[in-house]
């Protein structure tokens, strides 16, 4: 599976941006996706998730990030909405096949077999 993350850019606190993911080399309704963010100096961080039918978040972002898929064009998309300075970060799209164990641990990083290159955030005051 090959994964190309783009949308990134620099933005003002507050402001939206979204990011898309384009999949290719598996057929791409039988994979969960996901996306985690890296800080400098900081781990991965597990940012949103879709895995089946069920859609999950991380704390930080509940509320003001939206992931989204369209099957039909092979694509994942983050919608992020009044970005905050601590969004400032790479953001990595993720998949693996889906499998039924990948609830209980899709937060880390352990749990993706694929990872597209990072496009970076960077929200200033």
């Amino acid at each position: 599976v090959q994964l190309q993350a783009s949308g990134g850019g620099l933005v003002q606190a507050g402001a939206s941006l979204r990011l898309s993911c384009a999949a290719s080399g598996r057929t791409f309704s039988s994979l969960a996706m996901g996306w985690f963010r890296q800080a400098p100096g900081k781990e991965r961080e597990f940012v949103a998730a879709i895995i089946g039918g069920s859609i999950k978040y991380g704390e930080s972002v509940k509320g003001r990030f939206t992931i989204s898929r369209d099957n039909a064009k092979n694509t994942v998309s983050l919608q992020m909405n009044s970005l905050k300075l601590d969004d400032t970060a790479d953001y990595y799209c993720a998949a693996s096949p889906r499998r039924s164990d990948m609830y209980g641990y899709y937060y880390e990083s352990s749990a993706w077999d694929y990872w597209g290159q990072g496009t970076q955030v960077t929200v200033s005051s």
